[in-house]
């Protein structure tokens, strides 16, 4: 298993005419990248997936490029979709070998950007590509290869490559934790191995995805009817007939819930809560750097400003973490919103006993970039580290920084909001999705594997599950040739041997025949001589008249 990881950070043998690839576009808001992938023909055993694998070129860097800003720009002028792409495009057919284009296929998946235009826009961009890029790229690609998806297939394809990497498709493993799963309306169920669940906050939104082993029993019709918005439930094995990669999964995303908005949420929350205390007891608080709003979220003596619709407040932070994560504590529920909330909306039950999940971005930020947590996630031992790093003053803080103790990745804007994303992420955690407070499996990463893994990855396990399919096929087909070359190589061996003892017995049966013709001749012979002798010669004396 761990000589298979370090081949996959060696470069990509392109002379290897038996690898076939694959290329995704990921159109984001902010960018689009492509991404190649390859892997070696099917194994033959219709339980396995594909080993998909990411390419790497000759320096083993991996094959990945992206351009800015994203393809939503195209939406006034939709014609522009295929010249906005053509860069990464060109740059996925330099690396993909020129004979294997046209049985590469080609993926163009579109994010959040594109689902905030209009359908109208959208189908108009998609138009455009589905018409022009065959025109000036060979890779195999038609219509059903581009599209917007949803939230939640993102996060299902997430859930996918994650998986995929930490081995946990690969059932004939036992080494790791197995879970029973319970398959379709028959009660029928399978023991295999555990999948993990996995965590994602950005700067703006939240995602969570899990495994549902059991499918349950609902509350209420209201609840069912959530659930099924929520549930995907898909087959990753190429023969629908089978159902050991038949998985139940909870995906959910929630935006306004990422660290960056949920920073602005609470300020907008502060502001109106201190001006609405200022006019009920005739106070000043905040109105002036003499008199600031004292912000628990911030650390101590640090000075700021918040400007909301034209009104300021000067704030300075105490950095006391649990009333810091008290005051949030509200924000976890959005009663005038109709996005979703962390309180009230439906959760697929997670058996805590027997569950793992991976926590990225964000959650790894939290941990690791000032508090060096990263890894292994102890909630007493995190609590303790923030309540700490919020207690110690700015001054402080930024002379640490300046010393390097903190991780290379840690910037200004991580020191000053620490305080906040870290108290953040604990309450998303443990009230939002309560996660009970001893929970011993959670991981916090930015590396699996030391890679990153991207959504595309389990897109393209997804688009190509049905490709073993082909391979397997074509295998039967040679199996069934050679096999019926052998057979008829014994049966015309047979055959010949046969026909070489039916004429045998016939030359045989021939001799022997005109062995009898003969002496029945002979006899006759015989006989005839003998009769003559008999008839034709006269006795003795009969010539010698008196």
């Amino acid at each position: 298993r761990y000589l298979a990881r370090v081949e996959e950070l060696t470069a990509t043998d392109t002379e290897d005419s038996a690898l076939s690839y694959g290329v995704v576009v990921d159109c984001g808001s902010s960018g689009s990248r492509v991404f190649v992938y390859f892997w070696p023909p099917h194994n033959g055993n219709p339980h396995d997936l594909l080993d998909i694998k990411q390419m790497r070129d000759r320096s083993s860097h991996p094959v990945v490029k992206k351009i800015k800003p994203g393809i939503s720009v195209a939406a006034a002028d939709p014609e522009q979709a295929t010249p906005y792409l053509r860069p990464l495009l060109q740059f996925a057919a330099a690396h993909v070998p020129a004979q294997k284009h046209k049985e590469t296929p080609l993926y163009i998946l579109c994010t959040a950007g594109m689902r905030l235009l209009p359908e109208r826009q959208q189908a108009a961009i998609l138009d455009d590509l589905v018409r022009n890029v065959p025109l000036e790229f060979d890779f195999l690609f038609s219509k059903s290869h581009a599209e917007v998806i949803s939230g939640k297939q993102e996060g299902v394809y997430a859930w996918i490559g994650i998986n995929f990497v930490l081995g946990r498709f690969d059932h004939e493993d036992e080494e790791d934790a197995v879970v029973t799963v319970a398959l379709g309306d028959q009660g029928e169920s399978l023991v295999r191995k555990r999948t993990v669940g996995i965590l994602d906050m950005g700067g703006a939104s939240l995602q969570i995805a899990y495994e549902v082993p059991d499918s349950g029993a609902f509350s209420s019709p209201q609840e069912e009817e959530a659930a099924k918005s929520l549930l995907a439930e898909f087959n990753l094995g190429c023969d629908v007939q089978h159902t050991g990669h038949v998985y139940r999964v909870y995906v959910n995303t929630f935006l306004g819930f990422g660290g960056n908005f949920a920073r602005q949420r609470y300020e907008e929350l502060v502001l109106n809560q201190t001006y609405v205390h200022n006019r009920l007891h005739s106070q000043q608080t905040g109105l002036s750097p003499e008199m600031p709003f004292l912000d628990p979220c911030l650390p101590v003596g640090l000075e700021d400003t918040v400007t909301r619709g034209g009104q300021t407040l000067y704030v300075r932070g105490r950095g006391d973490w649990l009333a810091c994560a008290e005051l949030l504590q509200p924000l976890l529920a959005r009663p005038n919103s109709s996005q979703a909330s962390l309180v009230g909306t439906y959760k697929a039950p997670i058996d805590f006993g027997n569950s793992e999940f991976y926590g990225f971005s964000e959650f790894f930020y939290c941990t690791e970039d000032v508090l060096r947590l990263g890894g292994h996630y102890s909630a007493p031992t995190f609590t303790s580290a923030a309540q700490e790093y919020c207690s110690q003053r700015w001054e402080v803080l930024t002379q640490r920084f300046r010393g390097g103790l903190y991780s290379a990745h840690a910037d200004q804007h991580r020191l000053k909001y620490q305080c906040f994303k870290s108290a953040w992420m604990y309450q998303v955690l443990h009230q939002g999705f309560c996660f009970p407070l001893d929970y011993p499996s959670l991981h916090t990463a930015q590396l699996v594997y030391d890679r990153e893994v991207q959504w595309t990855l389990g897109a393209i396990l997804y688009k190509t599950r049905f490709l073993p399919l082909r391979d397997l096929r074509q295998e039967s087909i040679r199996q069934a040739h050679a096999s019926w070359l052998r057979l008829s190589f014994v049966y015309n061996h047979y055959l010949f041997f046969a026909c070489i003892l039916v004429v045998a017995l016939a030359i045989v049966l021939y001799l022997l025949r005109l062995r009898r013709i003969h002496r029945r001749q002979l006899r006759l012979a015989q006989l005839t001589l003998l009769w003559l002798d008999k008839v034709v010669v006269p006795p003795l004396g009969q010539g010698n008249g008196p």
